[in-house]
């Protein structure tokens, strides 16, 4: 993949302190607004800073998937949590901090080690990882099914 590839978004005010952020070539919009942290900001509704690490947790997720294809890891199953540290660094608000934290089942214990390795790889390979300056930490979890 040595083509450059660009990605259109457009925010589009609504009221208050929400919008709708939308792409020309997606069918969906999805409305964002202000964390209920900050002032006049809104509950129950994704914020820029969820996007944010959704966007981290996500690439884990495909990456994982490529990177699991590749090693022919058989799985059964894949999730990982996330979370966001929020703070002030250098009098600036920024994120500084995201815990990635998966769980990846196997139906053999064989398939432990691999697993691990995948998801180190995972990490390693996300392009949204390699592009913020955050601190990415991951805490993995492989479970073997039990049948």
């Amino acid at each position: 993949m040595n083509k450059a590839h660009f990605y259109q978004v457009k925010v589009n005010w609504k009221e208050n302190r929400k919008g709708t952020l939308s792409s020309n070539v997606l069918d969906e919009n999805i409305t964002i607004a202000t964390p209920p942290e900050f002032p006049k900001g809104e509950a129950n509704v994704w914020s820029p800073e969820h996007y944010f690490v959704a966007a981290i947790n996500g690439c884990l997720m495909t990456t994982f998937l490529a990177v699991a294809e590749n090693f022919k890891l058989n799985f059964v199953d894949f999730e990982s949590d996330a979370e966001g540290k929020l703070e002030m660094v250098d009098r600036k608000f920024m994120m500084s901090e995201v815990i990635l934290k998966p769980t990846v089942t196997v139906s053999n214990e064989d398939d432990v080690e691999l697993a691990k390795k995948v998801l180190e790889k995972s990490e390693n390979a996300c392009l949204i990882s390699n592009s913020v300056i955050s601190k990415i930490k991951l805490e993995i979890t492989v479970k073997v099914k039990k049948d």
